[in-house]
């Protein structure tokens, strides 16, 4: 039985009249299909001749493909006990795992979306298909165009189709790394209910599962209609939750550092991390400065509030710089974020086909899908770090406030003169207790309805298919976060006690009076815990965006054999799409109004473009059966072309050409050339303009940095430039930028209209080897080559200060994007970065080297074992190999992610599957070869230069008792964790059990 994934007449493409040259490569996919049998027996998948395979729009006797495919069946599921087809794709090696999981840089945890991304390369580069039809952009902002997994319906996958590299000749824009196509179930027939749970070996991470796929064939089986509907839920996680993030790890300057070549990293390990400057009870200074020297000292000790709101000792621990200590009473570090976003998801599908007539189908997608993701950002504070901003920085408070005892006014006025004649000292603070929540939820609604027609009629004996198909999506997604009014925060700070002795809202400095305002509510800002409801309710607004994204989408297609050559028919498909993408984002009044934060007004925007898009096919068999010589049993030539005309960008002509050569039986070579591309979203076009207050990420210049970068000696003398030209700044060998750790910098995010479609050149080229002296083993090679230019990229501040002092002639583009702090002052260096800028742009040159490799072997037991009904064992491996991914700004700044832990030289998968009668056993393996902690770490830069490779096993059972299914499993058996000292290069979760049960009917 052959096994590739097919599309069923019903749900394939639709298409329309042009013959343009195309492609696919016959034989090399009926390979793969010998090798996946086993996979799809046990998933009990059909196959239906005539079919259409991801990659072509050709339907083939055989299912036939010229990239490499990687595909997994509804069984693994099971096997592993997937709740969402996110975790699904998280087997396959060649696609970065989605986690939605910080990583420890500051970044939160993610929105709750996951989409794939495909050889590193980005999940904008990774095109989202649903039967082999493109989908509506769930994600927002900055993002790329995305496909959140977690929309789609595990109870309907079929399979799910990978195909590694290129597709945009087929299938038009973001199909640069290659394609994703979730294959639904056709004529499902019966009622299936499934629920499953699961819980970590700590106790938590508890993870819900429930779904019910129903299915009915009549009119004497014409037209079947299934309906599913399925419920899920993962939770969230905090460091605090796991031992590795719990370390509380970070590196400071490396005080016994001698230099470039002396062995000694120029950075330390600390643990017990805290941000020394200030915690949730509040630390007091003399001036607003995070200057060690200037706590406020009682008695000599430093000084906190406590948590009632008295004047207690603080220890700030042990001192590395700022504003880092080891131990102590400040903000522990691994308090900052939350680690995983929960997600929560609900989804519901009809889907249906009715045969109108032996030669016309009608068919039907509906689809009502809910993702929300609850993470933790970082809070609301106000402390020393932010020392020239009235909004961010501490807050001052003198002898008058009404909220401090008269125990506490004695002991500060003894400690400072100028608190004791009515001056100010500064509180330096957290809150936990301002909000009515810390949390932020993302939600998103999608909407999706297709109706398709599809058919065959006759010229002459020859027959011919055809499709056309309408759909229609709508996404509507929000962001909600609570945040402090800015001014009624201010206000509400200023107390002081009215003529009855209540503590009442003061006259603020600058001449508003809060005392008109019926709801404004004194805070109490000293301990935690002690701000008033009415204070929280006052000072409390809701802040976020809206966004709609829409998609309409009309293709028609057609296709069939234009006529015979001796190897074989000649076949084509041709095609017109059209297709309709807006967007709308609405900021909140709040956000529109600047009422939080430095103020900074977003305005609503929105745009549109359409597409117009022809594309064709053509397979021609050279030789073949009946027609071959010797050294070729086969030979193909399959090409493919589309011409692309968008409304905003212009145009584009894509193309794919390959050839499939089979020597001898059992040998089949293959190979392939591309021109790929992707258009820009309308999110980064036209994304609202907004400004806020955050640290820049790594400073270049910085003294940890300078000797960082893949232009190391080009930084130096561009950053001793820069310092020669600003004595004032200081040494550069002392320079500590103040804007890699305080939210100092004012960053302004918005999209960028002047952007360009970003193009890529793809070669593949493998071998396909059934040795037929070991019946079963299929084992499967393919190199793939990708170079693309015009690359979108996401540019922050960090971003932009490399790419600028790695570059020798600095360009302006990049320098302009930031600038710095002209006089240190309060503590803040001179030099650091006080403002930048987080954007899209056409980032250079992008380019990746790799092979990917399959082996399946189905053991053959019952020539092994006497007994005639041994069971049935597979073994599986899956391996990614990637020797280069490195992006390129202005031909002299890269950025490498080859054997880092975002992209690893080596991930390898290991499967075995056994099953007899009613049992089925599986085990996995899956391993990450050891990586570079940076591309550029040594040990002169780098305590830990080398992350060790991580290995994690995986099993489980499966018992069938009549119409009822039990499974049970272990995921990461023996609780590895993540290699030292990564967070994310492994398993955060440990070790995980889960039960489930199924039935049908």
């Amino acid at each position: 039985m052959k096994t590739k994934a097919v599309f069923s007449r019903g749900l394939m493409g639709s298409a329309a009249a042009l013959a343009l040259l195309a492609g696919g490569m016959a034989r090399a996919a009926a390979y793969q299909d010998a090798a996946q049998d086993a996979a799809a027996q046990a998933d009990g998948s059909a196959v239906l001749d005539d079919i259409v395979v991801t990659g072509s729009r050709i339907r083939r006797g055989t299912a036939e493909t010229a990239q490499p495919i990687i595909s997994l069946g509804s069984q693994a599921l099971t096997d592993r006990g997937n709740i969402s087809a996110a975790e699904l794709l998280n087997q396959i090696t060649s696609l970065t795992p989605m986690l939605n999981q910080a990583d420890g840089s500051g970044e939160s945890s993610g929105t709750g979306q996951q989409a794939p991304q495909l050889l590193g390369m980005g999940p904008g580069r990774t095109l989202t298909l649903v039967n082999g039809r493109r989908f509506v952009t769930t994600s927002s902002g900055l993002a790329d165009a995305q496909v959140d997994a977690n929309i789609i319906p595990t109870g309907l996958i079929e399979r799910v189709e990978v195909v590694q590299a290129g597709g945009a000749a087929v299938y038009g824009s973001d199909a640069i790394a290659g394609v994703v196509n979730y294959i639904l179930r056709k004529d499902f027939e019966g009622v299936e209910l499934d629920g499953q749970t699961g819980i970590s070996s700590r106790g938590d991470y508890a993870t819900y599962s429930l779904r019910g796929t129903f299915g009915k064939n009549f009119a004497d089986g014409r037209g079947n209609i299934a309906a599913n509907v399925e419920w899920s839920k993962s939770p969230q996680l905090r460091f605090s939750d796991r031992p590795r993030t719990n370390l509380a790890r970070l590196t400071v300057t490396n005080p016994e550092n001698t230099g470039e070549n002396d062995g000694i990293p120029s950075v330390m390990e600390i643990f017990d991390a805290h941000f020394w400057p200030f915690n949730p009870n509040g630390i007091v200074f003399n001036i607003p400065a995070p200057l060690d020297f200037m706590l406020t000292k009682v008695n000599g000790s430093a000084v906190q509030f406590g948590k009632d709101g008295s004047l207690i000792p603080y220890d700030p621990g042990t001192i590395h710089n700022i504003p880092f200590a080891s131990g102590g009473d400040g903000f522990r570090y691994s308090n900052l974020l939350g680690l995983r976003t929960g997600v929560e998801r609900l989804t519901t599908n009809v889907i249906g086909h009715y045969e109108i007539s032996d030669s016309i189908t009608l068919s039907t997608e509906l689809l009502y899908a809910r993702t929300k993701g609850e993470s933790l950002p970082q809070g609301i504070s106000r402390t020393v770090l932010n020392t020239t901003s009235p909004v961010l920085g501490s807050i001052g408070f003198n002898r008058n406030n009404p909220f401090l005892t008269q125990e506490t006014i004695d002991a500060l006025s003894a400690a400072n003169a100028g608190f004791a004649s009515g001056g100010n000292l500064y509180l330096s603070k957290y809150f936990y207790d301002l909000l009515p929540s810390g949390m932020q939820e993302n939600t998103t609604d999608t909407y999706r309805a297709q109706i398709g027609l599809d058919g065959d009629f006759y010229v002459g004996d020859r027959n011919f298919y055809w499709s056309a198909s309408i759909s229609h999506g709508r996404v509507e997604g929000k962001e909600r976060l609570w945040q402090p009014h800015t001014q009624r925060f201010n206000n509400a700070l200023s107390a002081v006690r009215d003529g009855s002795g209540n503590i009442v809202c003061a006259i603020n400095a600058d001449g508003i009076s809060t005392n008109d305002d019926a709801a404004c509510a004194p805070i109490n800002p000293f301990g935690d815990g002690n701000v008033s409801q009415a204070a929280r309710d006052y000072v409390s607004i809701m802040t976020g965006t809206d966004y709609v994204n829409k998609q309409t989408d009309a293709l028609l297609t057609i296709g069939g054999s234009l006529f015979t050559l001796p190897a074989g028919d000649l076949q084509f498909s041709a095609a017109y799409e059209h297709r309709d993408e807006r967007v709308t984002f609405t900021p909140m009044e709040a956000n529109q109004l600047g009422l939080f934060g430095v103020g900074g007004r977003e305005v609503p925007q929105s745009g549109q473009y359409n597409t117009d898009e022809f594309s064709g096919e053509l397979l021609v068999p050279i030789l073949g059966e009946g027609f071959n010589l010797p050294g070729a049993q086969s030979l193909e030539l399959s090409g493919a072309f589309r011409y692309v005309d968008n409304s905003l960008v212009g145009t584009e002509k894509v193309w794919n050409v390959g050839l499939s050569w089979e020597p001898v039986d059992g040998v089949l070579l293959r190979g392939s050339r591309s021109r790929n591309f992707r258009a820009p979203t309308l999110a980064q076009q036209v994304a609202p303009t907004a400004v806020s207050y955050d640290s820049t990420g790594y400073d270049p210049c910085d003294a940890d940095r300078i000797a960082m970068g893949t232009n190391p000696a080009v930084r130096r003398a561009n950053c001793e430039a820069l310092f020669a030209a600003h004595p004032e700044w200081g040494n550069l060998a002392d320079f500590q930028s103040s804007s890699e750790n305080f939210q100092i910098a004012e960053i302004t995010t918005g999209g960028n209209p002047d952007l360009k479609n970003e193009v890529s050149k793809t070669w593949t080229y493998g071998i396909v080897l059934q040795p037929r002296f070991i019946p079963g083993l299929t084992i499967m090679a393919d190199r793939i080559e990708i170079d693309l230019r015009d690359g979108l990229e996401a540019f922050t501040t960090e971003n932009f200060a490399a790419a600028c002092f790695d570059s020798p002639d600095m360009p302006e583009e990049y320098c302009n994007a930031f600038q710095r702090l002209a006089v240190g002052s309060d503590g803040m260096a001179g030099g650091s970065i006080i403002s930048g800028r987080t954007t899209t742009v056409n980032a250079g040159i992008v380019r990746y080297r790799g092979e990917v490799y399959t082996v399946n072997y189905l053991v053959p037991l019952e020539s092994i074992f006497a007994n005639s009904n041994p069971g049935r064992l597979e073994l599986g491996l899956e391996a990614t190999h990637t020797s280069l991914l490195t992006t390129e700004v202005t031909g002299s700044f890269f950025e490498r992610k080859d054997n880092t832990a975002l992209q690893p030289e080596w991930t390898v998968r290991f499967d075995a599957r056994y099953g007899y009668g009613p049992f089925r056993f599986t085990y996995q393996l899956f391993y990450m070869d050891k990586v570079k902690a940076k591309p550029d770490a040594t040990i002169e830069n780098n305590p830990n230069p080398i992350i060790a490779s991580n290995m994690t096993h995986s099993i489980s059972a499966q018992y069938t008792i009549g119409n009822m299914e039990l499974r049970a499993g272990v995921s990461n058996l023996f609780d590895k964790q993540p290699s030292y000292p990564s967070i994310g290069y492994g398993d955060i979760l440990g070790r995980r059990f889960y039960v489930g049960a199924r039935v049908r009917y």
